[in-house]
């Protein structure tokens, strides 16, 4: 429902980014806090980093399979039952800024007060975390540090507040 305004009540919408492991570089935190400061006038971020789990050096197939099925649970404990799920996926769909603006009106529009943005390891999501994914959102066909990945996202989500709130941002 619009206010008086005629804006969404965005401040009302949960953005959760759960991601493994965490910003190691200054650069990173520093670009990742000041979008989380701006995003406060938006709506409420949670950043939930996540432990990576081990990987032996030389490690097997199979060892790399445990890994992203450890990484996997510990992601989906952390995705409430009615919480809109997007997984970043190079496989995902690809949205302009405009329809991932629009997608976010949407969500906000039907109800969806939380929406949780997943961003996987050095070796991407478990075949489990992708199933329970609502959408896949794919960037590129590119392969991105998922440090960078979540400044990026942040930046993304920021443009689409702007944009749905009709206010002016650079290009």
């Amino acid at each position: 429902m619009r206010n008086a305004a005629g804006c969404l009540p965005y401040d009302e919408m949960n953005i959760n980014i759960i991601c493994i492991g965490k910003l190691k570089e200054k650069y990173w935190r520093d670009a990742c806090a000041e979008y989380g400061k701006r995003l406060g006038s938006y709506c409420t971020l949670n950043i939930i980093e996540l432990k990576e789990a081990p990987l032996r050096a030389n490690p097997s197939a199979a060892d790399e399979e445990a890994v992203k099925s450890a990484e996997g649970k510990e992601i989906l404990r952390r995705i409430a039952p009615g919480d809109f799920c997007v997984s970043l996926e190079i496989k995902g769909k690809r949205f302009s800024s405009e329809a991932l603006a629009q997608k976010l009106d949407d969500l906000a529009i039907s109800g969806k007060s939380t929406v949780d943005f997943v961003i996987g390891g050095s070796l991407g999501l478990s075949a489990e975390v992708s199933r329970r994914a609502d959408l896949k959102l794919s960037f590129s066909d590119m392969t991105f540090p998922h440090q960078m990945m979540r400044v990026i996202l942040l930046e993304q989500i920021y443009r689409s507040f702007k944009i749905n709130r009709g206010e002016t941002y650079h290009k």
